[in-house]
């Protein structure tokens, strides 16, 4: 037997240069201050605070995101290199960056990433009791007939599969590939910084 189409995920310590603890207090520290991310956020009935729709420029704004970016630059090259991409005479470049956090009762739904190319998470705080990245098999729509797979099938053939990373790691994916965030079970903030890197 032969596994076709498989669908990579990419997992490493984001680097040993960052500090978490000074990422983590810079994140909450951007989230009391940034008044049009809150706003956004309650006008979207978002749970928690992301910079998303407001600050995505943060590498810029804030030496420690450089380092995150500097760092994610090296991931999504080697990634890209597992890829077999055929990059021509364009490379993959940050497009944007942004911080997630969401308190307990928080969750975000089910979503691609459309008109990148590597989608990613590098992750701050997880707090015992916190959700894990669902992610889904690309195939899972053209299934309408399929039984369920049993309880012992192998990660590679199930539906969905849940990933959760230690602080400091960093998953990256192809951003076509659906995924969400369940419901924070967690008293504490689950703290997250997401990125996509489009082709130029």
């Amino acid at each position: 037997m032969r596994n076709l189409f498989v669908t990579p995920l990419y997992q490493a310590a984001l680097s040993n240069d960052i500090d978490t603890a000074e990422l983590e207090a810079a994140c909450l520290s951007i989230a009391e201050d940034d008044e049009a991310g809150q706003a956004w956020c309650e006008e979207q009935g978002y749970p928690g605070y992301t910079s998303y729709a407001s600050l995505t420029d943060l590498p810029w704004r804030f030496p420690i995101f450089e380092a995150v970016k500097t760092a994610l630059d090296g991931h999504v090259s080697k990634f890209a290199e597992q890829l077999h991409f055929d990059l021509g005479d364009g490379r993959l470049e940050l497009e944007d960056l942004w911080i997630n956090i969401l308190p307990e009762g928080g969750s975000h739904s089910s979503h691609i990433h459309p008109l990148s190319v590597i989608s990613g998470t590098t992750y701050v705080a997880m707090p015992k009791g916190t959700s894990a990245l669902k992610l889904e098999d690309p195939r899972h729509a053209m299934m309408m007939a399929s039984p369920p797979r049993r309880k012992d099938a192998p990660e590679s053939l199930l539906p969905f599969v849940y990933v959760r990373p230690d602080v400091g790691h960093v998953l990256l994916w192809e951003s076509w590939l659906r995924h969400e965030v369940p419901m924070n079970m967690s008293e504490d903030e689950r703290i997250s910084v997401s990125f996509n890197y489009k082709w130029a």
